[in-house]
């Protein structure tokens, strides 16, 4: 089997309501797809994160770089195709944009393979279990959404059966070093650091003592703003807080993460082997979040997940994009040992919830069941693709 052609497709769902997370105005949810075609008649699908820029600069990268390197190459050779894509274009780095084009077609080389092996991903990988725990990931903030609004809408989560909710925190204009500073549309639904107080309040309440409740800061904070805001909420039994500080101070996340009983979650925004290397080995998190659309593929992703296992640290992907993300991500925490609970977006987004023929759903138990069939198990939603398909370039 050969590899004949690498293909994109490009999908943005724009948002009724925009929302925000402490730095990031989110009023549309793009997706760039990656497939990979062979002689055979096998399509791999995976999909590229296009986080922080246009969908047409990573789609450049894939289209325009990567895919030579993998045309007529054997597609089972995933570790050495990986290594050729990386090594060849070394001197763009090791991080950001290239391990999010690579990722793309790291996911659809593993599809591969399940599909020709007729093995589910999971099972290929490992198999060490077949449902995970999911987590409801939302919380954001948005126009006129207060702390009343936000315990409303946990405490859904909640009833429906949810046993761990995530919520956004750190939108604070009164912080200085604050990104958010010279991010788009940084007067949008700002709150105070007392005000996220309130609301780190509010939604414990509304969820009970029995569910557990995550805050992420998406890097807004410096390491005292951390610790000042986490003695507030002491009380408040979270169950983690995620990227507290900038990615690149690992220093400043190592300082949290050994000051605080609340353990450390991080850093979806380090992308790559190296750069996890050093946020494990200097213990700055106590929970590893990687994201295989983002961190370098299934391929890079099982090696920081081994390398936080050999530390005694669990992984808990980072999951916010298309179903591709989930389900790639999702057959990646079924084969590990050290993992077990799926970031699970509540946020409306069709690219997600209608991009399958058959949707990922969430059982009343708060379980998710792994597809059975080869490879990744699923298959695209044409009429889908169709009204969310962009064509032109983005202005």
């Amino acid at each position: 089997m050969l590899i004949t052609d690498v293909t994109t497709i490009k999908l943005r769902y724009e948002m009724p309501v925009p929302m925000a997370d402490a730095i990031h105005y989110m009023p549309e949810r793009p997706t760039l797809l990656v497939q990979v075609h062979t002689d055979e008649g096998i399509v791999g699908l995976g999909e590229a994160a296009a986080y922080g820029g246009f969908l047409e600069s990573t789609e450049a990268l894939i289209l325009g770089e990567l895919r030579r390197t993998i045309l007529g190459q054997d597609p089972f050779r995933v570790e050495r195709l990986w290594s050729m894509m990386a090594t060849r274009a070394h001197q763009r780095g090791r991080r950001g944009m290239l391990m999010m084009a690579i990722s793309g077609i790291d996911i659809a080389l593993w599809d591969i393979i399940g599909q020709a092996t007729r093995t589910p991903l999971y099972r290929l990988l490992g198999g060490y279990r077949e449902t995970l725990d999911v987590y409801a990931s939302a919380g954001f903030y948005a126009g006129g959404k207060d702390a009343a609004a936000l315990a409303e809408e946990v405490g859904g989560y909640a009833a429906r059966g949810f046993r761990t909710v995530k919520i956004k925190v750190g939108r604070n204009p009164d912080v200085m070093l604050n990104p958010l500073h010279d991010m788009p549309a940084n007067d949008y639904a700002l709150a105070t650091l007392e005000q996220d107080v309130e609301r780190v309040r509010a939604a414990r309440a509304a969820v009970g003592p029995g569910v557990r409740l995550a805050i992420d800061a998406n890097n807004a904070w410096t390491p005292p703003v951390a610790l000042r805001f986490m003695r507030r909420v002491d009380d408040q039994d979270i169950a983690w807080l995620e990227e507290p500080v900038a990615t690149e101070d690992v220093e400043g996340s190592a300082e949290v993460a050994h000051r605080l009983d609340t353990p450390v979650a991080g850093y979806e925004t380090e992308t790559g082997l190296g750069g996890f290397r050093d946020l494990i080995s200097r213990r700055a998190v106590d929970i590893v979040q990687p994201d295989v659309i983002w961190t370098g593929g299934i391929t890079e992703t099982r090696k920081v997940a081994a390398l936080a296992q050999a530390h005694g640290l669990p992984v808990i992907p980072h999951v916010f994009s298309s179903a591709v993300a989930s389900i790639a991500n999702m057959h990646l925490i079924a084969s590990l040992p050290n993992a077990g609970l799926l970031e699970f977006d509540q946020n409306p987004n069709p690219l997600r919830s209608e991009l399958f023929d058959e949707p990922l759903t969430v059982g009343a138990d708060g379980k998710i069941a792994l597809p059975e069939g080869p490879g990744l198990g699923v298959r695209l939603n044409t009429a889908t693709l169709d009204r969310y398909r962009i064509e032109q370039h983005i202005p």
